[in-house]
């Protein structure tokens, strides 16, 4: 992946199975630790600063030396007029290490885990199959595909 790209949950995926207790762990103390980290605001870059970030998972590696933290803007959206919620997933990418000694400082870990902030965007995958749901219900349980989704890509080759 490129340097400083974002890339969403949905894209990464959520694999909490075969996760070791530890493992689990760690990443709720590393969630709750960034969400203190976030509230207390004290960050440089605008597209942080006046910010609110809801820190919904983090998800700490076999070896705990990485950490993928999930997070969503409040209201999906960036603090700063014309900024993007992306421009938010770059900006704590870039201050990464200022978090990496954030938690180092308030948890007592052996190593503290190298964070990649992603885009939660599960809230909307939510929304979208409840939107189709809703939508074959009313047709009278006759389902049909939205002419925007294309899921048969490879047929067509």
């Amino acid at each position: 992946m490129a340097k400083g790209s974002s890339t969403s949950r949905s894209t990464v995926g959520r694999q909490t199975v075969g996760r070791s207790q530890r493992q689990l762990r760690v990443g709720e103390e590393i969630g709750h630790a960034l969400a203190q980290i976030l509230q207390e605001g004290d960050m440089r870059d605008p597209n942080l600063r006046d910010a609110s970030i809801t820190v919904t998972e983090v998800q700490a590696s076999p070896d705990l030396k990485n950490a993928s933290a999930y997070v969503m803007p409040l209201g999906g959206k960036s603090p700063v007029e014309g900024g993007s919620v992306h421009d938010v997933i770059n900006a704590l990418n870039k201050a990464a290490p200022y978090f990496r000694g954030q938690i180092g400082r308030a948890l007592a870990l052996k190593y503290t885990p190298n964070l990649k902030f992603y885009l939660d965007d599960t809230f909307d995958e939510v929304d979208r199959i409840g939107e189709l749901l809703n939508r074959a219900n009313s047709d009278g349980g006759r389902f049909q595909l939205p002419e925007d989704d294309d899921f048969d890509d490879d047929e067509d080759a």
